[in-house]
């Protein structure tokens, strides 16, 4: 069976870029282009992995995190934050509030990220 992965993440360029790619590689895709839509997707789908976007209008990245974190449901979501602020303190607050992981996409090209999630399962 695939594996589901919701990307959460308000710039359609870049999610479909990181859609098109995942899905080459055998996952299935789901978007979330804000913050609101993230939180009902997770409870709906339970994707194995969550791709969540700092920046967003309507709920942050730090606010879905917590309300992913604080429904029973969802509580235990593999979540990974993926941000252009990459700064220690993002980072920190990030993994604080429960996040399992932080990639900063400046960083990553969309092939790097998809090795580190096929690492993860």
């Amino acid at each position: 069976m695939k594996k589901k992965i919701l990307i959460v993440e308000d710039e359609a360029f870049i999610a479909e870029m990181y859609k098109i790619k995942f899905e080459s590689d055998g996952y299935e895709i789901v978007l979330a282009n804000d913050g609101v839509e993230g939180v009902e997707k997770s409870g709906q789908i339970m994707p194995d992995l969550v791709l969540l976007d700092l920046m967003m209008p309507h709920k942050d990245g730090y606010q879905v995190l917590k309300e992913i974190r604080g429904n029973k449901k969802t509580k235990d979501l593999k979540v990974y934050m993926l941000s252009n602020l990459g700064q220690k303190e993002e980072i920190d607050r990030s993994m604080n509030m429960g996040a399992n992981g932080f990639f900063v996409k400046a960083h990553l090209t969309p092939t790097q990220l998809l090795k580190k999630i096929n690492e993860m399962f």
